[in-house]
């Protein structure tokens, strides 16, 4: 955590912050556009920020892109910031709420997470049906190839219309598949209503990719969901859905002896 705190103690840092929450997902040029700092400064700020794990970043052909990322101070509420008292919460609180809720300019979802974990067991966490009905209460049916069908499956519904299939896979490195179908059957079973499931039925389909990199004795985690419209309500919806779900992965993986998944335990998060 002492990474974080030194990274938030400094002005010019916490106003590139302040400038992603503003518009996430911009270039360095972007970032240097109204700041009276060098580019190389701003470089190296961004360079501490990355390293303290407030910001991501995610390529898009020649440009580098860089995003907030909210699962450093969601570990500091989560597992340290209770030994204090609520007033001294407030702040974090509120910073953590700023950039899990950041107004997105990009329509796509950007998260990282550093897991303590191995790149084989971590895709098998992210594959498996054992491990996605123990942090996710779903399993993923696939043979998880290039253009292999994906199965969604809970204990109330199963959307397997052939709709969401495997799009990359690279073992232990990348994996990306298109979004389940938005069936009455999943609405039924995730509590959506009917006039939800006509809008977000009628968006495009979405995909999410997840990049596997090694870290020391960690993985560096970095999901991506995009696909969407400008205005997209399944956006909002998984906005709030996967940092509590990635959340249970982590703990998953980080506080149970490999081998040991207990698919009783579900996360409150949008499937």
């Amino acid at each position: 955590m002492d990474d974080v705190f030194k990274a938030l103690a400094d002005a010019s840092r916490r106003m590139l912050l302040d400038s992603l929450n503003a518009r996430d997902g911009q270039t360095l040029s972007e970032l240097c556009d109204g700041l009276d700092m060098a580019r190389q400064s701003v470089s190296k700020h961004l360079a501490v920020l990355e390293a303290a794990e407030l910001i991501t970043t995610v390529r898009h052909g020649r440009e580098k892109l860089h995003y907030l990322n909210a699962a450093p101070i969601n570990d500091i509420a989560e597992r340290w910031i209770r030994r204090y008292d609520r007033r001294r919460v407030q702040s974090l609180s509120a910073l953590k709420r700023a950039l899990e809720e950041t107004a997105v300019s990009k329509p796509e979802f950007v998260y990282t997470s550093y897991i303590v974990t191995t790149p084989e067991r971590l895709w098998r966490a992210l594959t498996e049906p054992e491990f996605t009905r123990a942090y996710w209460g779903l399993t993923l049916e696939s043979a998880w190839t290039k253009g292999a069908p994906v199965t969604w499956r809970t204990e109330g519904s199963v959307v397997d219309d052939g709709g969401s299939v495997v799009l990359e896979s690279d073992p232990y490195r990348r994996l990306s598949y298109s979004w389940h179908t938005f069936t009455r059957e999943w609405a039924d079973d995730a509590g959506v209503a009917p006039d939800v499931l006509a809008e977000i039925a009628a968006e495009p389909r979405s995909r999410v990719t997840f990049d596997l990199e090694p870290a020391g004795d960690r993985v560096k985690l970095t999901v991506v969901h995009d696909g969407f419209e400008p205005g997209s309500t399944v956006l909002e919806m998984i906005k709030g859905g996967w940092p509590d779900l990635l959340s249970e992965l982590k703990t998953l993986l980080e506080r149970q002896p490999a081998g040991v998944e207990d698919g009783s335990r579900r996360p409150n998060a949008e499937r």
